[in-house]
C-alpha cells in the first residue's frame, strides 16, 4: 500500500509540475497556479509518507 500510495503521490507532483509549464508555455495564470497547487500537494503527501516511514522503521 505504501509503494502505491508514493507512486500517486509522485504522480501528481508530476502531473502539477507538467501543468504548471503548459501554463507558463501559454500564459495562463489559472493553469500554472492550479499546477503549482497540485506539485506543492504531491511534495506534501510524499513528505508525509517519509515520515511514516521514518516511524515504521
Amino acid at each position: 500500500m505504501a509503494t502505491e500510495d508514493k507512486f500517486q503521490n509522485k504522480a501528481e507532483e508530476l502531473k502539477g509540475r507538467a501543468k504548471e509549464q503548459v501554463g507558463r508555455a501559454t500564459d495562463d495564470p489559472d493553469l500554472e497556479a492550479e499546477g503549482r497547487a497540485d506539485r506543492v500537494a504531491g511534495t506534501l503527501k510524499q513528505a508525509g509518507e517519509k515520515v511514516k516511514d521514518a516511524f515504521r522503521k
